[in-house]
């Protein structure tokens, strides 16, 4: 147990190393969800006004709704850039040596899982801090209760990017492959309108956003705002991470990869 908490502690303090030195990397993270708050929100609020939201039935500004929305965006792009790391780790082989080491496999990618999640919750906490001072706030009790749901949604965007590296090979090809899965998921979420709202204009369009697991990790952070357990987001977000990190698990063994570089 004590190695697994040394390896634990090696690659989480690794990480948040390669971040702090990253300094464009946390300026860019928080930069995409600011303009979104504070300038496109302007325009989206002109279109739509101040709603009755549901779950909450209170009068809420476009801001506050898309602020949970944002937090997501923050966890699902730093879920696609610890992936690039680690595609680039493939590349200069640190991460074949690390999957040899005599721990489980299954231990040292939740390790680096666990880092991301860590990286992304300072993120978000920056970004909240921003917005509150701009005057977008939520009940005190939501800043505690978001904890865990950023954690839950943390590891499951993180597993979601950790199965996308083990079938991107080339560093080259990986920007494309971020482009084509970020902003679909985004996009076709209730990040920035609610489902009931896209349903007036389009029922194939809800249905898709109802399928994206994106839409219940940005449900479960939003009502977590508001010190409310959504169980049904919990439920989807638990059962995707299981099945990304279990595919995740299988793109990762080193005997598969072996055999696929022999063929």
């Amino acid at each position: 147990m004590k190695a697994w908490l040394v390896a634990l502690s090696a690659i989480v303090t690794r990480e948040n190393l390669r971040f702090v030195r990253q300094r464009g990397r946390f300026l860019a993270a928080l930069v995409r969800p600011l303009v979104w708050l504070i300038v496109f929100a302007a325009g989206f609020r002109a279109a739509l006004g101040v709603s009755i939201i549901p779950p909450y039935q209170t009068y809420i500004t476009y801001e506050v709704y898309i602020l949970p929305g944002l937090c997501g965006m923050i966890q699902l792009f730093n879920g696609m850039q610890s992936s690039l790391a680690l595609v680039y780790d493939q590349e200069m082989g640190s991460m074949r040596l690390l999957l040899t080491s005599p721990l489980p496999r299954w231990w040292l990618l939740f390790s680096k899982l666990l880092a991301g999640v860590i990286v992304s919750i300072l993120q978000v906490a920056v970004f909240l801090a921003i917005a509150a001072l701009t005057g977008i706030t939520v009940p005190p009790v939501g800043y505690v209760a978001v904890l865990p749901a950023l954690v839950i949604s943390g590891l499951m965007l993180g597993a979601f990017g950790l199965l996308i590296s083990s079938t991107v090979r080339q560093l080259e090809n990986f920007a494309g492959v971020m482009n084509f899965v970020i902003f679909p998921m985004f996009f076709l979420s209730s990040a920035l309108y609610p489902l009931w709202k896209m349903a007036e204009s389009s029922p194939l369009l809800r249905d898709i956003c109802a399928l994206n697991p994106f839409t219940y990790a940005v449900e479960l952070i939003r009502f977590a705002l508001y010190g409310e357990l959504n169980l049904t987001a919990l439920a989807w977000v638990g059962a995707c991470f299981v099945l990304f990190m279990l595919a995740a698990l299988w793109g990762y063994n080193p005997a598969r990869a072996m055999l696929r570089s022999k063929g």
